[in-house]
């Protein structure tokens, strides 16, 4: 974990406890040399929480931590993590069919979009920090014949906004602006100022 100093020594300290079933926070975690173990939360994840998109990511990023109190042990972390996707203002969440998903990727198809990651660190007393952070995406002008292969795959159909970057969906982004960990899901660089936040607010 050469890259991420502040959660390396963060992990002296503590075992990482990953609160999520996403397969792609499990990636980049491994990718990074981060050991961990997971639990997979259950969670009621509405979105009129709060009607500030960054604010309500935050809010269920925390909501995850929280859930896995019950669980986790004195000498372990609970990460939760949370990803919205912001159009013209309105969340774009997971597709709740097959139209609903071309809906979607039509109206993202030649213009730009943002996406929202929020981390939260909890542990067993209670004590947390989180934090929020945006990246711009822009995709190409994708024909509707484009869009409906690419919904044929099945890929859109668990995914905020319906696609996924570091899939199939990799077609559909012309470019980014800010850090891709956090359109997958789990941006590693503000985990890792939490984890020196943390080491900060708690004297460790």
């Amino acid at each position: 974990m050469a890259h991420f100093k502040n959660l390396d020594r963060l992990l002296r300290t503590y075992n990482l406890v990953l609160v999520s079933g996403s397969p792609r926070r499990v990636d980049i975690l491994t990718e990074a040399g981060v050991k961990f173990r997971q639990i997979i939360p259950n969670i009621d994840e509405k979105d009129d929480i709060d009607p500030d998109p960054c604010r309500l990511t935050t809010i269920l990023a925390e909501s995850k931590a929280r859930v896995a109190l019950n669980q986790i042990k004195e000498n372990e972390i609970a990460l939760g993590s949370d990803t919205i996707v912001i159009f013209r203002g309105k969340i774009l969440s997971k597709p709740l069919s097959l139209e609903d998903a071309f809906r979607m990727l039509s109206a993202l198809s030649g213009n730009g979009h943002t996406v929202c990651s929020a981390v939260a660190l909890v542990d067993l007393k209670g004590r947390i920090v989180s934090g929020f952070e945006t990246t711009q995406v822009y995709f190409n002008k994708v024909t509707s014949e484009a869009l409906y292969e690419y919904i044929a795959t099945g890929e859109p159909m668990d995914k905020a906004g319906a696609y996924g970057i570091q899939g199939k969906g990799g077609f559909l982004v012309d470019r980014i602006i800010g850090n891709i960990d956090n359109v997958t899901g789990l941006p590693m660089t503000l985990l890792d100022n939490l984890a020196n936040e943390w080491q900060r607010n708690n004297g460790i």
